[in-house]
């Protein structure tokens, strides 16, 4: 499950405007989430709380044998007052869900990009009993320029810790990092460049884009994505090694009308490895995704899939509920349609009423009519009944909630449509991992497995189950 510090990062760079995505080194990550994903071992309880719009603390507790924990801290000097950190009303697919489309490309203005700013975050974490700590600190120089140093201190490290600088440019159409680690004097670069999509749009003026819209022909509509492509290189000084990576990618953006997409391939030519990553977003509940990997030198191959399935919060006890107390108020009967219907995309023919026959004579149509008299709609008052929301949940409805504001809620998306999701892979060592990770009242858990199922005899290498509660 993602961690509570990691979403408040995330809003830390929302609020300040800056693009994770535009990196490098998240050329896969749409992947990666989808099929390396991690399960917990064992029980782990955290509690979290971000007591001021700039400042948050974790606490987690956690047994593998042995009782460990740790205690985290996070200042932040912009207020994140846009991130909703009460784990009852935290909106779901954005904290588990693994397929993310791409953000906007910022616009950076001549005039605005030598601005400088102090947008700074000091985070902190302590494990314990081991005593090891972790440090991390982002500095915003302005909007396209932004340093970030992060360490850890552990006595079974070399020298008893590690420390790594970066430094990160992102220009919207292209992306630069520098990067120097302590850990054998690392050095390196990388940097991604974009082209195709809304690059284009970056330079033009803000009334012709928003003119412009998503417009288009058919062509540009149906396969309206970004191209990325991007490098690094790095050498280690004291060990006198080095390597180098080369990435490309497409994705669709989210003003794409089609089906949401994302295709990745990396070549390491020191190592020999090629890799392909295909994700895809089959539904508005499902998103599936595999990978493979060859190596020219020893011709052995790797590949593995994954997929997550969402699940709805009661949407069909809340439908059925609406359409039965419609059919009441209106005096319709409650009957679906035939098979036969539903087979064609039609409406079932209307049903035969008790009106004249064409074969009927004039006196006996009036007698009919005097028998028969026209239907009207009787209303009858129905005793209000809580929702089924307000069932699960033990309460009673708000009282100026109305059913058909419920619905439409509902119908948009709101935050409270998933309940859960659910996450499985498979490589082909026959290794499964297992995931279910959702929300129970004020409670998000994360319950999973890893099955080896090459071992029988003891197919479940891990089980655990997370816990968080957030205020």
């Amino acid at each position: 499950m993602r961690e509570f510090m990691d979403y408040i990062q995330s809003a830390f760079y929302s609020a300040t405007g800056w693009n994770r995505d535009n990196s490098y080194s998240s050329l896969n990550a749409t992947s990666d989430a989808l099929l390396n994903f991690p399960t917990p071992r064992g029980l782990r309880l955290t509690l979290s709380s971000l007591a001021t719009p700039q400042f948050a603390t974790s606490y987690q507790l956690g047994t593998v044998g042995i009782v460990d924990g740790s205690i985290s801290y996070l200042y932040s000097t912009v207020p994140l007052d846009n991130a909703i950190a009460q784990s009852e009303k935290i909106p779901l697919p954005d904290l588990l869900r693994s397929y993310r489309p791409l953000a906007e490309l910022p616009r950076r203005d001549g005039e605005g990009s030598g601005v400088l700013r102090k947008d700074s975050l000091a985070y902190g974490r302590l494990y314990l009993p081991a005593s090891m700590l972790e440090a991390l600190w982002i500095r915003r120089i302005s909007p396209a320029l932004q340093f970030q140093l992060s360490a850890v201190s552990d006595q079974t490290l070399r020298n008893g810790g590690t420390m790594l600088g970066m430094v990160q440019y992102d220009e919207g159409r292209y992306a630069v990092e520098g990067l120097g680690s302590t850990d054998g004097g690392l050095l390196g670069v990388r940097g991604l460049y974009n082209f195709g999509g809304d690059v284009g749009q970056l330079n033009a003026p803000a009334q012709a884009t928003a003119s412009n819209g998503t417009g288009g022909n058919g062509e540009r509509e149906r396969i309206y994505g970004r191209f990325s492509t991007g490098a690094e290189l790095y050498y280690g000084t004291l060990n006198k090694s080095g390597g180098m990576s080369f990435g490309a990618r497409f994705a669709t953006l989210p003003t794409h009308k089609g089906t949401p997409l994302t295709a990745t391939m990396t070549i390491n030519p020191l190592m020999g490895t090629i890799s392909w990553t295909y994700a895809v977003m089959a539904g508005t509940n499902c998103s599936l995704a595999t990978k493979m990997d060859f190596n020219v030198y020893s011709y052995e191959s790797d590949w593995a899939v994954g997929m997550e399935l969402w699940r709805k919060k009661g949407a069909w006890s809340i439908n059925s509920e609406l359409e039965e107390a419609e059919a009441l108020v209106l005096g319709k009967p409650t009957y679906e349609r035939s098979f036969q219907a539903k087979m064609e995309w039609r409406l079932d023919d209307p049903l035969p009423t008790a009106g004249p026959s064409t074969d009927a004579t004039p006196d006996a149509t009036a007698d009919l009519a005097e028998v028969i008299p026209p239907p009207t709609a009787v209303i009858q008052p129905k005793k209000k009944e809580r929702s089924f929301q307000a069932k699960m949940e033990w309460r009673l409805d708000d009282p100026d909630v109305e059913p058909t504001a419920t619905s439409s809620a509902n119908e948009d998306g709101g935050d409270d449509e998933y309940s859960g999701v659910l996450k499985a892979r498979l490589d082909q060592h026959l290794r499964v991992g297992l995931l279910w990770e959702g929300r129970v009242k004020s409670l998000l858990f994360s319950l999973g497995s890893s099955i080896d199922l090459r071992r029988l005899d003891s197919p479940f290498r891990t089980l655990g189950l997370e816990v968080q509660f957030s205020s």
